[in-house]
C-alpha cells in the first residue's frame, strides 16, 4: 500500500492522511459520510463513494426549465422532492458551448445524445479509445467505447460518455507519462470490483498520471477521466459547493429512499 494513503474498508471509508487538510474538511464529519480527504503522492484529493447499497445515482442534463442545467444552483429544483436525499454531486462529461453532451447521454433510460466514435484533437478523443461510465440493473460500470458497442446492454439506466480512460483492466493508461507537464484540476470516476464508484477532484492542479495512479490505489479496476479545468464537487457533509464556469451534465449520488 502507498503509504501516502491510508484506505481503511475499501471502498466504503477513506482516512485523512498526514497533512493540512482544505478549509471545507476542517469540520467534523458524519462517520458515514461519502466525501473525504485524501493526500496522494503528495497531492490533495476528495474522494466520494457511492455505495450500490445506500446509494442511487442518476444524471442531470437539464434543469427544471428545460435548459441546459450548466450550474449546481440548478440541482435543488431539478431534484424537487428528492433534493434532501443528495449525497453529493459532480460534473460528469464533456460537452459543448450550449452545455450539452458531446458523445452518448443516457438520462432516466432514455438516450438522448448517440455513441460518439468520431476522433479529433482534446481529451475527449485521446487514444487508447475513450469510455462509458453507465448503470444498467446490474450495477455501475465503467468500459472503453470500443467495449462497450460491442456489448451494449439492453437496457442502460444512465451513461455519460467522457475521456481519455485512466485505469483500464487494471491497468494505468499506457498513454499517460508518470507525470506529464499538463496539470489542472481533474475530476474522474472508476468502479471497484465489488461494484462502487469511486469519485474523485483533486484540490490541486494534477497531471494525468497521477490522477490514475489514485484511482488505481483506490481499487478501481477501470476509471474514466470527467474533465478538468471545469471541474467542480457539492458534498453537503463537507459544506463545500464549488463554483466556476459553466458546466454540463452533472452526476448525483442520492441516498436511497
Amino acid at each position: 500500500m502507498n503509504r501516502k494513503v491510508a484506505i481503511f474498508c475499501l471502498p466504503v471509508m477513506l482516512a485523512m492522511t498526514s497533512g493540512t487538510p482544505s478549509p471545507a474538511a476542517q469540520a467534523p464529519l458524519p462517520e458515514n459520510a461519502p466525501c473525504r480527504s485524501v493526500r496522494f503522492e503528495g497531492t490533495p484529493f476528495t474522494v466520494c463513494t457511492a455505495d450500490p447499497g445506500r446509494h442511487d445515482i442518476a444524471l442531470l442534463g437539464r434543469g427544471a426549465n428545460g435548459a441546459p442545467i450548466r450550474d449546481f444552483a440548478g440541482v435543488p429544483a431539478r431534484l424537487g422532492n428528492a433534493f434532501p436525499r443528495l449525497a453529493f454531486a459532480m460534473n460528469a462529461g464533456m460537452f459543448d458551448d450550449a452545455g450539452d453532451p458531446i458523445g452518448l447521454y443516457v438520462e432516466d433510460g432514455r438516450q438522448l445524445v448517440g455513441l460518439n466514435r468520431q476522433t479529433g484533437a482534446g481529451n475527449f478523443y485521446r487514444p487508447p479509445p475513450n469510455g462509458i461510465f453507465y448503470g444498467t440493473a446490474t450495477g455501475w460500470h465503467v468500459a472503453t467505447t470500443t467495449d462497450f458497442a460491442a456489448h451494449r446492454p439492453a437496457a442502460v439506466a444512465f451513461a455519460t460518455q467522457s475521456g481519455p480512460m485512466l485505469v483500464i483492466n487494471g491497468a494505468i493508461n499506457p498513454g499517460f507519462d508518470k507525470n506529464g507537464l499538463s496539470l489542472h484540476i481533474r475530476n474522474g470516476v472508476g468502479i471497484t470490483r465489488d461494484g462502487y464508484a469511486i469519485f474523485a477532484i483533486s484540490d490541486a492542479r494534477v497531471s494525468f498520471g497521477r490522477f490514475a495512479r489514485l484511482f488505481r490505489q483506490l481499487g478501481c479496476t477501470d476509471a474514466l477521466y470527467l474533465d478538468g479545468a471545469v471541474s467542480r464537487l457539492w458534498a453537503p457533509a463537507m459544506r463545500r459547493r464549488d463554483g466556476g464556469r459553466k458546466i454540463g451534465p452533472i452526476v448525483v449520488a442520492l441516498q436511497k429512499r
